[in-house]
């Protein structure tokens, strides 16, 4: 069955990378027979080096600041973030996107995806559910192998959820657009499936947290509707 799945999720900070091989090995948790390897890096979206970086913002108004790394974000990015999160430009809706192409100099991602949340005031972790789905759907899209998410949740202000409830339905929506995409190609209806494995960043007070919801998820598949 397609959540019979192996995940990897290795704990490890971005100063730890640096160390090099002395560096003791990163945790591993491990979940029956891998298809999607998945691994919680503790390091913030402003800094990472990849193909597509995927963040969220919530409902673009004056009530939701941003902060801690969509600060940083936006400091790499010369305000950007600041100047498209308007009611005429991204709304930040539940499902709304934007790509961005950041500028030499700026993030080390090559791609930026942003993901709207919607309202800050009403969000539920379930939403994440619909954030996953369409994490996978746009990377693998784009022909991105190794995709990076970082839910922003916290980062948006809203702190009430852990980050294993959040990490848990985002990654129930990432695994069955993942299932669908192997049944269209399957049915010789895709061209093929282009996603490898997830990083999923999380603080690194939040890694054990985050590993442990992502774990939940794939343990629980079989009995989810």
């Amino acid at each position: 069955m397609w959540w019979a799945v192996l995940v990897m999720v290795c704990v490890m900070s971005a100063s730890a990378r640096a160390q090099g091989s002395d560096t003791p090995a990163p945790a591993v948790l491990q979940v029956a027979n891998a298809t999607i390897p998945t691994r919680v890096l503790s390091e913030s979206p402003a800094d990472t080096v990849t193909e597509l970086q995927i963040i969220c913002l919530f409902h673009s108004d004056s009530g939701n600041q941003l902060q801690g790394a969509l600060v940083e974000t936006n400091d790499k990015l010369h305000g950007l973030l600041g100047r498209i999160r308007t009611p005429d430009r991204f709304k930040g809706a539940l499902g709304e996107t934007l790509l961005i192409a950041p500028p030499a100099g700026t993030l080390g991602a090559k791609r930026l995806l942003i993901i709207g949340l919607g309202d800050s005031q009403t969000f539920i972790p379930e939403r994440m559910e619909l954030v996953g789905s369409m994490a996978y759907a746009e990377a693998n899209r784009l022909g991105v192998a190794h995709p990076f998410f970082a839910p922003t949740v916290i980062d948006g202000g809203v702190k009430k959820f852990t980050t294993g409830e959040v990490a848990e339905q985002f990654m129930y929506g990432f695994l069955r657009a993942a299932d669908t995409e192997k049944q269209l190609m399957h049915d010789g209806e895709s061209s093929g499936v282009s996603v490898h494995d997830l990083t999923y960043l999380a603080g690194a007070k939040f890694a054990a947290v985050t590993r442990d919801g992502i774990a939940k998820a794939f343990a629980s598949l079989g009995t989810k509707p």
